[in-house]
């Protein structure tokens, strides 16, 4: 290990020590407060640098994910109680005692350089943990101000100034290391950098590869159904992992649904231009790194076209499903497939096969007044949400309104090779005792009592 991660994890080990027994709840949950509305008041600054440094996104995009995550993250955790004594089981008298788990690495992407290490220092103050940021090294600045701005807010509550700590210079070795040596990993990022976290010898918690597919239902309000669709998928240039991906229609309301998406921004790819869009959105079956988080514009001239004034998004409509078609892959840009479908259930078999392809266990988005077929996607595709009526690359990471846990990373369970099928949030990061007795008030039935149950 080099001597600069090692005085790293050293350093982090005392401050969170003197953290957990300096801090009392509500000195905390000051702290928590401070550390989130700092990425909330220099939503503009920090956007700005993560466009100006990654050239990836949108700068009004992310001035947006930059206020709404920060505070999303901090009303998620506001009133949770994280230490000490946190729950009594009524019944069994069962004690449950909340406690750190240590030294937390923190891994972070281009993608979401500003909001991931937020919300992971966000997790981790709220639990008394220490926390170490090894960002990607394409937003090395953006990440590292944004880490150094989180730790002046807090200064003034008396935080241990080594409790959350950056490395500068990151590189692929050093991170590796890091991993290695703390308590547990948080891997928010690429595929190979998840499979590293899990290889580390270290309690990981990483994401799937997303490709969220869309099952628009018959008798909805297509424009509206339009509208929320491409809203997500051009959301910051189609970056996020929880974007749509393919949308699936009713055959024969093709016209009124290829309309609908028409009359907002979509543009639909001649089909002499698909195998054109295909190589241009992918290189040996990955997806090609100039055109992620790039404008409509920029990806439709390197496939050879134009296209009109006002297109928000292209739609290259799927010459097969799964493996059939390429383009049924994740497109981290705001490039769309559709399919068509005659019955419901063709709708969510061609989700599922695309799914198999890649995306399982991630997420699916459903337009649809139909709280059977709604229900009936969601026992039937093994993903871990399911968005209904809603634009999915900004509310799957969770919101004030839909119940889900506020975050950037998204666990899409053992489907997606994962340890969790859940938005990670700071839960995750404690260690839970629990006192356990024998209570005299449960009666023990007997062996013949218990064999009859069923």
């Amino acid at each position: 290990m080099t001597e600069e991660i090692k005085v790293m994890v050293e350093k982090g080990k005392k401050a969170q020590e003197l953290y957990a027994i300096s801090f009392d709840q509500e000195g905390v949950d000051k702290v928590v407060k401070a550390a989130t509305k700092v990425v909330y008041d220099n939503a503009e600054e920090l956007a700005k640098m993560a466009i100006e440094e990654t050239k990836k996104g949108v700068y009004e995009h992310k001035v947006a994910k930059n206020r709404n995550k920060s505070k999303g993250v901090f009303m998620n955790l506001h009133k949770k109680k994280t230490m000490g004594i946190i729950d009594i089981d009524e019944t069994t008298g069962l004690i449950q005692v909340a406690k750190p788990v240590g030294i937390v690495c923190s891994i972070t992407p281009v993608t979401n350089p500003i909001v991931t290490p937020m919300a992971n220092i966000a997790f981790a103050l709220k639990t008394k943990n220490a926390v170490i940021v090894a960002p990607h090294p394409g937003a090395k600045k953006c990440s590292a101000y944004t880490v150094n701005l989180i730790k002046k807010a807090i200064a003034p509550f008396g935080v241990p100034e080594d409790l959350i700590q950056v490395i500068e210079e990151p590189s692929i070795e050093k991170t590796q290391e890091l991993m290695s040596a703390v308590d547990v990993v948080i891997a928010t990022g690429g595929m190979a950098m998840v499979k590293s976290a899990y290889s580390s010898g270290k309690p990981s918690f990483g994401v799937g590869a997303g490709n969220v597919q869309v099952l628009m239902d018959r008798h909805i309000n297509y424009e509206e159904a339009a509208e929320k669709i491409i809203t997500g998928r051009t959301f910051d240039n189609g970056l996020i992992c929880s974007g749509e991906q393919c949308f699936i229609y009713p055959e024969e309301n093709k016209e009124v649904v290829f309309n609908a998406f028409k009359n907002h921004g979509a543009y639909f790819v001649p089909a002499e231009y698909h195998d054109a869009m295909v190589n241009a959105l992918f290189e040996n079956g990955a997806i090609a790194r100039d055109i992620v988080g790039q404008n409509v514009e920029v990806i439709a001239k390197k496939a050879g076209f134009e296209v009109p004034a006002g297109t928000r998004m292209l739609v290259v409509p799927a010459q097969g499903i799964g493996r059939e078609d390429m383009i049924c892959k994740e497109k981290m840009c705001p490039v769309m497939t559709c399919i068509p479908y005659t019955t419901f259930e063709e709708a969510v078999n061609i989700a599922k096969t695309n799914l198999a392809m890649e995306g399982s266990g991630h997420t699916i988005a459903v337009h649809s007044n139909n709280q059977a077929n709604i229900i009936k996607a969601g026992t039937e595709v093994n993903v871990s949400r399911i968005i209904v009526n809603a634009p999915s690359s900004t509310t799957a990471g969770g919101t004030i309104q839909n119940g889900l846990s506020v975050t950037t990373t998204l666990g899409c369970g053992t489907w997606g090779n994962n340890s969790i099928s859940e938005n990670f949030t700071y839960k995750h990061l404690l260690n839970i005792s629990r006192i356990a007795r024998t209570s005299p008030y449960i009666t023990v039935p007997t062996d013949e009592e218990i064999w009859k149950l069923c």
